[in-house]
Formats: structure tokens, sequence, C-alpha cells
């Protein structure tokens, strides 16, 4: 039985991971994952590496940000393969960001729905109207669509 390598190239790790070199360039110089350098300035990353990718990957398709992403895994030793119990730690304190995004979207998918189903796009009648400008206590932007705790309807 041939044994694993402990450290991949690049292209290893891109073909393995599915994502490119240049997102895992940029992976590493945001700090997300880390790689050894050899003597000929090569990077070597750590098999861990791979877990660690499909693990952000998966925080991105919730809607994560790198930001938070990043914040979640600077919990984690550099070298650590995310496990099953890192990803529940870290998607708890991640459920009420998520919850709320989801209210959000349900929200809009809502008020959408009546405005595309009507057809007259008119500022009197609309859902997504915001009569005599009442939100704008709350500041710029897309007021209506913050959770009510924020001041949105």
């Amino acid at each position: 039985m041939t044994r694993l390598a402990d450290h991949l190239t690049i292209g290893q790790v891109a073909e393995r991971s599915g994502v490119p070199h240049t997102t895992l360039r940029f992976y590493e110089d945001k700090g997300l994952i880390f790689a050894e350098r050899t003597a000929g300035n090569q990077r070597r990353y750590p098999r861990a590496v791979l877990r660690r990718i499909a693990f952000i990957r998966a925080a991105q398709r919730v809607g994560l940000s790198l930001e938070e992403i990043s914040q979640g895994l600077s919990t984690l030793p550099r070298d650590h393969a995310p496990t099953k119990a890192d990803w529940a730690r870290l998607s708890k304190g991640w459920q009420t960001e998520l919850d709320a995004r989801i209210d959000a979207l349900q929200r809009l998918r809502d008020r959408l729905t009546g405005c595309i189903g009507c057809g007259c796009l008119s500022l009197r009648t609309c859902t997504l109207n915001n009569p005599d400008d009442q939100l704008a206590r709350f500041g710029p932007g897309a007021g209506g669509l913050k959770p009510a705790t924020e001041g949105g309807i």
C-alpha cells in the first residue's frame, strides 16, 4: 500500500480540492490556509489543508464572508484539519447570523412576489414602498430588509 504524502504541491491541492491556484494563493494571503516553503521557495501544504479548504467552501456556500470564516478558523491550530466537532462549534456560533439572513431573504422574497405578481410597480400600493419616508430615521440603505429589531419592516 502506498503511503500518502504529508505535504502537497499547490497543483495537487488545486486538483484535489477543485479550487484554482489563484484562489489558494488568495486564501493563503488572507491567512485562511498555510503553506511551508521549500528551499526553492515552492509552496508545500500539509495534507490537512484539504479539509480546511472544504470547510471554507462549505461556509461560503451558506453565505458567510471570508472575514467571518477567518475569525472562526483563527480559533483552530494552523495545522489542524477541522473536525465534525469543530464545525458544530463554529456553526453554532454562526446560527444567529444565519437565521437573521434567512429571515431577511424570506421577507424580501415575500414582498417581491407580491410586487412581481401585481406587475404595477406602483409607488402608492407596492408592498416594498416606504410611505412618507418612514424609515429615514434608521439611516440610509434598504431599511425594510433589516430584521425588525433593527428598525426594518
